[in-house]
């Protein structure tokens, strides 16, 4: 049996073909699942697990000897997550290697329980809740996490030197419809045994949920930039839904344009501060996230689009001050297309906070052709997990956002806003050379504006003062760095919201 000294607790040899899998085997599976009724998981858990509290269920840890391949001298291993707390669906995982499919199946001697008492006889077959890869991320002697399967469809990946911050989706389904949310759900997954000293591990996994079925290919490229380069086939069992694709789901709590409404040692709290967007080769708009008072929903609507991302721009500690959640090192991570998108449009959720444990901003694109049963709907695109080497444009470049009063004898309702631009191409332009294009809709008043050199950073301030005409309507507002008529910079599009 292939593999089977170093296999977590030994294999099951599936009774399919051998040979390699691919994209198309997981697409004829999502395209049977669609075509029958949606079956709802039965969690089916011990009250044993079922009973265990958040801090009962962590005490739970997967032994690392155990881990897959841990003895085959490969560069990757997978550990596995077990059921329970949030997480009590079992997903089936497989190892695809020259022989064919073969099973990893759950043994419960796999992990250390703490002192935690549970009858182990209970969780005969109980199956996994997701899983971890292992690879030599930051030193060529110990293999870091890299990425993880837990959860829904959720998955998040590391580069060099990061720590874990936003998440990524296979899919959104009516996301913050008044209908409810609908959370597709990985099942099941493929994990193709790498060949040695190889440094991508490719991984399929399939999806499931009332209103769809999908097929996916992850292919995983650890580095300073860690890479997923993925491939879709989506199969709807019927129509009326809104499909978001590429979901990238992240935290904003407070930041320089919305300082905390408690008193916090910190004066920036967030895993990204911004939505960047590559709208065509020379177009870029950066939209600064906000923690807003009630649900806002807003959009850009484009054609093909090049990418879009949610950033963390911000990336000295002394903005955070906090140790241990290490906000400075939490990735950026950079949707790219692959092929043209067609037309559509990219949808940004922000949703009321009121501590940091929870996730509150989603992006994601939504095609205006949406997808249609009996249609496979096939798309690819690339995730960038970035720190070092983000994703920016080759101008001016939104470095920091302020909003405030600023200095006024009176309250006379206005915002001040302070917009850092910074850009290695323009850093030598005289600033009498530079000028301010600053719109606003209706609802908005420009009181003045004007353009500065930044003495410090070496890059352009724009300083404007607004007056919201009616305090109970948010106001749009766009600014760019000009010269000569030639837009010099990225789109700075901010939404102040109501009060």
């Amino acid at each position: 049996m292939l593999g089977a000294p170093v296999l977590l607790v030994g294999v099951v040899l599936n009774s399919g073909t051998a040979g390699a899998f691919s994209l198309d085997d997981a697409a004829a599976r999502a395209e049977k699942l669609a075509a029958a009724p949606y079956q709802k998981p039965n969690a089916g858990l011990p009250k044993s697990i079922k009973a265990l509290t958040y801090d009962q269920h962590r005490d739970i840890r997967f032994r690392p000897e155990r881990a897959l391949w841990r003895n085959a001298r490969l560069n990757f291993e997978i550990m596995f997550f077990h059921r329970g707390w949030l997480h009590e669906d079992a997903v089936r995982i497989r190892e695809v290697g020259p022989e064919g499919e073969r099973e990893v199946p759950f043994d419960a001697e796999a992990f250390d329980y703490g002192k935690n008492a549970v009858d182990r006889e209970e969780l005969r077959g109980l199956g996994f809740a997701g899983f971890r890869v292992h690879f030599p991320l930051n030193t060529p002697t110990y293999k870091d996490e890299t990425v993880v399967f837990l959860g829904a469809s959720y998955f998040r990946a590391l580069g060099r030197g990061q720590r874990y911050g936003l998440s990524a989706r296979g899919l959104a389904i009516d996301t913050a419809e008044s209908s409810g949310e609908e959370f597709p759900r990985f099942v099941e997954f493929w994990i193709e045994r790498p060949k040695p000293n190889a440094k991508e591990l490719t991984i399929y996994a399939l999806l499931d949920s009332p209103r769809a079925a999908g097929a996916y290919r992850f292919v995983l490229k650890p580095g300073v930039t860690t890479m997923l380069d993925v491939d879709a086939r989506i199969f709807m069992r019927r129509n009326g839904a809104k499909v978001g694709l590429a979901p990238l789901t992240s935290m904003f709590f407070f930041g320089a344009n919305q300082r905390s409404s408690r008193d916090d040692y910190r004066s920036q709290v967030h895993d990204s501060d911004g939505l960047s967007i590559l709208a065509s080769t020379e177009e870029w708009i950066w939209r600064p996230l906000i923690n807003p008072k009630r649900v806002l929903i807003t959009s850009f609507a484009l054609t093909s689009p090049v990418g879009f991302g949610l950033m963390q721009r911000e990336r000295a500690f002394g903005q955070y001050q906090d140790l241990e959640a290490r906000y400075d090192l939490r990735p950026s991570a950079w949707v790219e297309a692959k092929g043209a998108w067609g037309p559509g449009r990219i949808e940004l959720v922000q949703i009321p906070m009121g501590d940091e444990t929870s996730d509150n901003v989603v992006a994601y694109w939504v095609p205006d052709r949406a997808p249609k049963p009996g249609e496979p709907f096939t798309y690819g695109y690339r995730v960038l997990w970035q720190k070092e080497r983000e994703t920016r444009p080759p101008f001016a470049a939104v470095r920091e956002t302020r909003r405030g009063r600023g200095y006024t004898k009176s309250d006379d309702g206005s915002v001040e806003f302070h917009i850092d631009f910074e850009g290695p191409a323009r850093t030598r332009t005289p600033a009498a050379t530079l000028t301010a294009a600053i719109s606003s809709d209706a609802n908005g008043e420009i009181l003045e504006h004007h353009v500065r050199r930044n003495d410090v950073t070496g890059g352009w301030r724009i300083v404007m003062r607004l007056r919201r005409l009616d305090r109970a309507k948010p106001v749009e507002l766009r600014a760019q760095l000009t010269q000569a008529n030639e837009v010099v910079s990225e789109t700075w599009s901010y939404v102040l919201p109501a009060e």
